[in-house]
């Protein structure tokens, strides 16, 4: 009788294995990323370093205990439904926690997972559907073609843009955005994007995070989001998050603590007002602020690859029309780059793009 450390039901690329070599040499052939993690995921060791993504800070490694890599595995089971036999597709980089625990949960809840390079457009050319499967923005948005191939999706690592969110709701799959970190080992809440149930539902309840199973919420003195996780943390965590606790398993999110501007004594969360600015600019961009005297900080919108035959005007003319925008959170200036600095998860790195663009002659 086999005895894995695995689940009996697992399979890689549609094979079954007997024994922890026979995958390591398998996975080896498939990819050097997947042996890599699999063999330090079977040692003796109870951790595993991780790579957080860089996205809010310097990329750093940090240490997680394997068994609670598994209770997030089962927590994310249990809240979408998705046990054994579940087909799930693996499109992200191994390298960094969202990739990793796709592994995990197949290894522990005995799914059949499918891999592929974690390319813009992972459906491209494959004829498999899909229960489950995890994407940031651009994979999604580039897939949208071939979404009927999947019933459940999960998104995350960037937020997903209004012109973004208008297109999934007309399609069946399920779409869910995520809220979590490399610490909380991935998503410890999701957001539903579409597919409401309730015709009533209020047009606020749709930006509401549910949080898994096991997990308390409160907030801090500056209201940013604490998370109790005994089953995934030794610790409180206390992020830079800004938030609305809606209930006690329901919050909102605001933006980053530490990208607030404070322009003439008016806070701006530029994460709130680059929701609204979506609706105008198809580019990428971001806001940010820069150094005022008068002001403080300024406001200003930095705008990648922008199409030459769009004026600055014609922008500023959009977005004074955006009832949504108060008058402070409009931008005071504009700047196009030819193309922004990306963290290793294909991140914004705004801080070093911002570097870039005004760095001294």
């Amino acid at each position: 009788m086999r005895n894995t450390p695995f689940h009996i039901n697992f399979k890689l690329q549609g094979k079954t294995f007997n024994s922890v070599n026979e995958l390591l040499i398998f996975s080896k052939e498939l990819s050097e990323d997947i042996f890599t993690f699999l063999e330090l995921w079977f040692n003796e060791k109870d951790i595993i370093e991780v790579k957080t993504s860089g996205s809010t800070g310097a990329p750093k490694s940090i240490l997680l205990k394997k068994k609670y890599m598994i209770n997030s595995a089962l927590a994310t089971g249990k809240f979408f439904n998705l046990f054994e036999n579940t087909k799930a597709l693996l499109c992200l980089p191994v390298d960094f926690i969202a990739g990793k625990m796709m592994l995990v949960r197949a290894l522990t809840l005995g799914w059949k997972l499918d891999f592929v390079a974690p390319i813009s457009n992972p459906l491209k050319n494959n004829v498999n559907t899909y229960d489950f499967v995890a994407m940031v923005p651009l994979q999604l948005e580039n897939s949208l073609a071939d979404i009927s191939k999947i019933k459940k999706l999960i998104v995350g690592g960037a937020p997903v843009s209004n012109e973004l969110l208008n297109k999934l709701q007309k399609i069946d799959t399920d779409f869910f955005a995520t809220y979590g970190m490399t610490e909380t080992i991935t998503h410890i809440a999701v957001k539903k994007l579409n597919n409401f149930k309730s015709d009533i539902l209020r047009e606020e309840e749709k930006d509401y995070y549910s949080i898994l199973p096991n997990i308390k919420i409160s907030k801090d003195e500056r209201d940013c989001l604490i998370i109790e996780a005994p089953k995934i943390s030794d610790q409180k965590i206390i992020t830079n998050d800004i938030v609305n606790l809606i209930s006690e398993d329901k919050f909102s999110w605001i933006g980053r603590f530490d990208s607030i501007i404070n322009s003439g004594g008016v806070k701006l969360h530029p994460e709130e007002i680059e929701a609204k600015l979506s609706n105008c600019i198809k580019n990428d961009f971001f806001v940010a602020g820069i150094k005022d005297d008068k002001l403080g900080e300024r406001l200003i919108l930095i705008i990648e690859n922008s199409d030459k035959n769009r004026s600055k005007e014609s922008i500023f003319n959009q977005i004074n029309k955006l009832e949504t925008l108060s008058k402070y959170q409009k931008p005071k200036e504009i700047y196009f780059v030819k193309e922004f600095v990306k963290t290793p998860t294909e991140k914004i790195n705004r801080k070093e793009t911002l570097n870039q663009l005004f760095k001294a002659p």
